[in-house]
């Protein structure tokens, strides 16, 4: 019998008013965020999750297998319970929508378990990365980095071009899809 690889721990710093830099997967890393619905879907738990478990959001991308979010917490909010927020009534939007008009599609979805089991994931399991962002000159590098995730893969040739990124609003100043708290930002000091 097969033992598999003990699965690496994503170890979260949970400071009060310290921005994260998340990034997590789909199920297997398969592209769940091709076409409009599943992002649309996203944002709106995205969105919700803000109000609910506090946070400020300042840069978000949405590539075809994984999230990109750079975010500030608010006082004691927990990085579990953000991501629980989020990821969890995004899971349950899709199984619904699924089962009713593509079930053929759960077949992806579908993790077989030793005992003979099955459960139905949207994420990849575990917490992804975080990572703290602890200098104003890091919060901008990774909301960089965020931007130009569409343009590294060879996606857009302009990261403003990529629907499912805040790289627009960077640009414009124009609120887009979802509301970007740019005002609880620190100075960019250069």
């Amino acid at each position: 019998m097969r033992i598999p690889p003990p699965r690496k721990r994503c170890r979260r710093l949970d400071e009060p008013w310290q921005a994260h830099h998340l990034t997590f997967s789909c199920f297997r890393r398969q592209p769940f965020f091709l076409g409009r619905q599943s992002p649309d879907w996203f944002l709106e738990c995205l969105d919700t999750a803000r109000r609910l478990a506090g946070f400020d959001l300042w840069a978000y991308v949405i590539m075809p297998e994984h999230v990109h979010l750079v975010i500030l917490p608010h006082d004691e909010a927990a990085i579990r319970d953000i991501l629980f927020r989020m990821k969890r009534p995004m899971t349950a939007k899709v199984l619904n929508w699924v089962t009713g008009h593509n079930p053929e599609f759960l077949i992806r979805m579908t993790r077989r378990h030793a005992n003979g089991t099955s459960t139905y994931h949207f994420w990849q399991a575990g917490g992804g990365y975080d990572r703290n962002l602890r200098s104003a000159r890091e919060i901008y590098e990774k909301i960089g980095y965020v931007h130009d995730n569409p343009v590294r893969r060879k996606l857009v040739p302009a990261a403003e071009l990529w629907t499912w990124s805040s790289a627009q609003c960077w640009l414009t100043g124009q609120q887009g899809q979802i509301r970007l708290d740019l005002e609880s930002l620190p100075e960019s000091g250069g």
